[in-house]
């Protein structure tokens, strides 16, 4: 009984996340959720919503590490893709773009509150940021002749053009959405061949 008891608490927590992400919008910010609004939409009455989370902040901090992970779990799933013949930088960007079209909520989270007025919203969003560069600088690392400083630095790099390609890929679709993602994967070509060709003129010396 306890562990059904267990698996209806989480189902409902579950809920309560999807039912803020689905609130959120291009004009409705974290901010501008109520906790009521989010526990009508999860189906819960309003107090119950404190079985669950102390407050709408631990809500939204919960909110920030599922977005995180979200993204994290796609770019694994697209070097698996890579591994099996596919072109990295292309797949990389193209699986990028569709985490922005299939979960566009998240990424506006992961927008807005890293550079919000919460501090903690703040760290826990630079927290997930810097897990990705990470992933990316290991991979990096392993595929490439970089050492693990160069490699984090190209990550950053890489990771710092594409959130902000995400951001404007929100606003714009079809041609307009194609160009810029043309214009993403030749600036990532870029910084990938200049580490390259640098750590090539590097180990000559």
């Amino acid at each position: 009984m306890s562990g059904v008891r267990a698996q209806q608490k989480q189902k409902t927590r579950q809920a309560l996340i999807e039912a803020a992400f689905n609130q959120l919008s291009a004009d409705h910010s974290f901010s501008n959720l109520s906790l009521r609004e989010v526990a009508r939409e999860a189906g819960i009455a309003p107090t119950s919503f404190y079985r669950h989370f102390k407050d709408m902040n631990e809500l939204g901090l919960t909110m920030v590490d599922e977005a995180g992970l979200t993204l994290r779990q796609l770019m694994r799933q697209a070097r698996r893709r890579i591994a099996s013949g596919g072109s990295v930088i292309n797949t990389s960007v193209v699986t990028f773009m569709e985490f922005i079209d299939n979960s566009s909520n998240q990424f506006r989270l992961l927008l807005r509150e890293r550079s919000g007025t919460s501090k903690a919203f703040r760290a826990a969003v630079a927290r997930e940021v810097k897990h990705f560069i990470l992933e990316l600088a290991h991979y990096l690392e392993s595929e490439t002749p970089c050492d693990a400083i160069h490699a984090y630095i190209q990550a950053e790099a890489m990771v710092t053009l594409v959130f902000n390609a995400g951001a404007e890929a929100l606003d714009i679709e079809g041609q307009q959405r194609d160009e810029l993602i043309e214009r993403v994967i030749w600036q990532l070509r870029y910084i990938t061949r200049g580490a390259s060709n640098y750590v090539r003129a590097e180990n000559k010396e």
